[in-house]
């Protein structure tokens, strides 16, 4: 993606911790000549600079087929975005804009062909979403022979991570006092979304807040 210097994160710490953050992305790739794109929840796994996606869709979806040629894909990761008014600068020599985060990380799909490991990935992509609730649903609550049929349903892969590209375009490039007025309007916003970026924007450049 077009990723100038002021706006590219490289730390590959802060990358991965935005992409679990996520989790929902889009995958890429090509089939029949033309852009495919399938929306799918990712895990992080693996060590410290070996970190891979585990995912998985349907059987019947076309798009894993198409991980045969051995080509990498793209997987796109957005998080927080939102209209930016030119009101809120101090300055007049502004124009609107939109502010957001996203990564996009490149990787050659393998396909998970061990039932186990299958299960487990799975196991730990419930774990991770119900760990939050008071009560938390297990795999092994539900029929033993009803999750077989669902397994075998789906196409579970691993996307060994090759390159990441992560893009913060938030206010970190205006002077401090653009930066104040333009949190300031996103948080006192009835906006979600504002809300988001403004939290955004201070976790990740907390000179914002200064």
């Amino acid at each position: 993606m077009y990723l100038p210097e002021y706006y590219a994160l490289k730390d590959r710490r802060t990358q991965i911790e935005f992409i679990r953050k996520i989790g929902w992305g889009l995958l890429t790739g090509i089939i029949d000549d033309a852009p495919f794109v399938t929306h799918l929840p990712f895990l992080v796994a693996g060590a410290r600079g070996e970190e891979k996606l585990v995912a998985h869709m349907a059987r019947a979806n076309p798009h894993w087929e198409s991980f045969a040629d051995g080509k990498p894909q793209l997987v796109v990761f957005s998080g927080p975005h939102t209209y930016i008014s030119p009101s809120w600068h101090s300055s007049e020599k502004v124009v609107p804009t939109w502010n957001y985060a996203a990564a996009h990380v490149y990787g050659t799909p393998v396909i998970v062909g061990n039932p186990a490991t299958v299960y487990a990935a799975q196991q730990d992509l419930v774990q991770h979403y119900e760990e939050k609730f008071d009560k938390p649903w297990r795999m092994e609550d539900a029929d033993a022979n009803f999750i077989k049929g669902m397994l075998g349903a789906i196409v579970s892969f691993e996307i060994p991570i090759e390159r990441i590209q992560c893009k913060f375009k938030m206010t970190q490039n205006r002077p401090a006092e653009d930066r104040r007025s333009v949190i300031y309007a996103l948080e006192t916003s009835t906006n979600s979304s504002d809300n988001a970026v403004a939290r955004f924007e201070k976790e990740y450049f907390p000179e914002s807040n200064e």
